[in-house]
């Protein structure tokens, strides 16, 4: 089979975007499948088709010179014409009255992937770059056009995998899949894995909260679909009882009504940021406020979650294996950043924290979205121009009360942590490798990254060997 694919351009309007797959046969023309979704806002409108090389679902009846296809998702009826190539779409009556499907392109982007399992059999691992696409539950792999032989250069990006996420489970890669840093397991609820990573964390976290999103959305829509469905058979049982006396038509016209009344609420809704300006929503999360916010709303200069973490992980031991470097159960560590944004009274004490890499996980977690860094942006130049410098401690003097609090304690804790270096396996450096770009970030990423990454791990590595001096009374 001859298939290929075009994606349309990820800052295009994501409201317009159709999908449709087609998959013809060399040998004869004259059969052809074509799947089109609803995402069209017209039949007049002329919308390009997108292509994809996964077996369209629909129930085909034959003209005299085209196909007329049906999709028996909630599609629309249009002819295909094999040979030339062309679409027709019929008039408006065909499209259907029920709520339309959301085809938004959720993510796209770079990542490095590689199958190491297809329905159980294990594969070869063979890591390459691959322009990947979330789109409608579904997750596709693109070929790397530098793998392309050299005789079928095309500027279209051929999809390569196609991955349903119905089903699917993802969560942090262990050691033994991989050495890589930052990567992530995908498995299919047909036995199939996937391993996805990206250098930047930021960038790869953004995935799977991308995943989530779309898991929910998912599920809203089939929610919304069983309303439909229940309203229709609803108001059909009642006219065929002889209980409503409004006409059928009158009947349709009238659900045709609410759904549109339902539309324009769906998308007239503010997001969730004009709601929290505007002062409806008080934010009180713990994970994404900003530090001196979350101070002032604990009354203390130190946020009460931070010292938890630190007296739990102090009380389990400082002598285990890895600590602060091995991740721990992505799974977990979220569940309990849900019941601290949630709850008051947090217990880490509970049977279903033991485990330390996930208290371990959550702190790291805690600093790494704090809006502004515990380096203030203000600061980080400075701190670059004096590293291994003795004016480095007025430089943190200078921090508001809430940053250098918590930077004495948080220091203070991974100084206890290096002492532990000839069990744990954690030297001043190890934990600055890991604490470096979470602690100190430039406010605008720019070209020099690598050299500002060296710089994180410097200073860092400075301030934990001289903890005593810096922090002293």
């Amino acid at each position: 089979n001859d298939s290929t694919s075009v994606y349309p351009s990820v800052n295009e309007p994501k409201n317009n975007l159709p999908q449709a797959s087609v998959n013809s046969s060399n040998n004869n023309h004259e059969t052809a499948q074509v799947t089109a979704a609803g995402a069209c806002s017209s039949p007049k409108e002329q919308l390009p088709v997108q292509e994809a090389p996964s077996t369209p679902s629909a129930t085909t009846g034959t003209t005299a010179d085209s196909k007329v296809e049906t999709d028996g998702t909630g599609g629309r009826h249009y002819s295909y014409n094999p040979p030339t190539g062309s679409t027709v779409w019929p008039a408006k009556s065909a499209e259907p009255q029920g709520l339309p499907r959301s085809h938004i392109l959720e993510k796209a982007g770079i990542v490095n992937k590689t199958k190491i399992s297809d329905n159980g059999k294990r594969l070869r691992k063979s890591w390459s770059p691959s322009w990947t696409v979330l789109h409608g539950g579904i997750l596709t792999f693109h070929k790397d056009p530098k793998s392309t032989p050299a005789g079928n250069k095309s500027t279209q990006i051929i999809p390569e995998y196609t991955v349903e996420l119905r089903g699917a489970t993802i969560n942090w890669a262990t050691k033994d899949k991989s050495s890589k840093k930052n990567v992530l397991e995908l498995k299919t609820r047909h036995g199939s894995e996937y391993l996805m990573q990206y250098d930047t964390i930021s960038i790869i976290t953004d995935w799977v909260l991308r995943f989530w999103l779309s898991h929910v959305t998912s599920a809203l829509a089939q929610f919304l679909q069983l309303c439909d469905t229940l309203c229709t058979t609803l108001c059909t049982t009642l006219c065929a009882d002889g209980r409503h006396s409004t006409p059928v038509s009158s009947t349709e016209s009238e659900q045709g009504r609410v759904r549109n009344k339902l539309r324009r609420f769906l998308q007239r809704r503010p997001t969730l940021q004009s709601v929290k300006e505007r002062g409806y929503i008080q934010g009180k999360n713990v994970f994404g406020c900003p530090l001196e916010n979350l101070c002032t709303r604990e009354r203390s200069t130190v946020p009460s979650f931070v010292d938890k973490c630190i007296k739990s992980v102090e009380k389990r031991g400082l002598d285990i294996d890895g600590i602060y470097r091995v991740s721990g159960n992505l799974a977990v560590i979220q569940k309990l950043r849900y019941k601290v944004d949630h709850e008051e009274n947090l217990d880490l004490d509970d049977g279903q924290w033991e485990e330390i890499h996930v208290i371990t996980g959550a702190l790291k977690l805690f600093f790494r979205e704090l809006p502004e860094p515990l380096f203030p942006f203000s600061h980080f130049n400075k701190f670059i121009a004096l590293q291994f410098t003795s004016l480095v401690w007025l430089l943190v003097r200078s921090l508001p009360q809430p940053n250098y609090d918590t930077m004495k304690v948080l220091f203070g804790h991974l100084h206890k942590v290096i002492q532990f270096g000839e069990k744990n396996r954690m030297s001043a450096q190890s934990v600055a490798i890991v604490f470096g770009p979470t602690l100190l970030r430039p406010e605008v990423e720019s070209a020099n990254i690598t050299m500002y990454m060296i710089f994180q791990t410097q200073i860092v590595e400075f301030m934990l060997k001289e903890t005593d001096k810096i922090f002293q009374a």
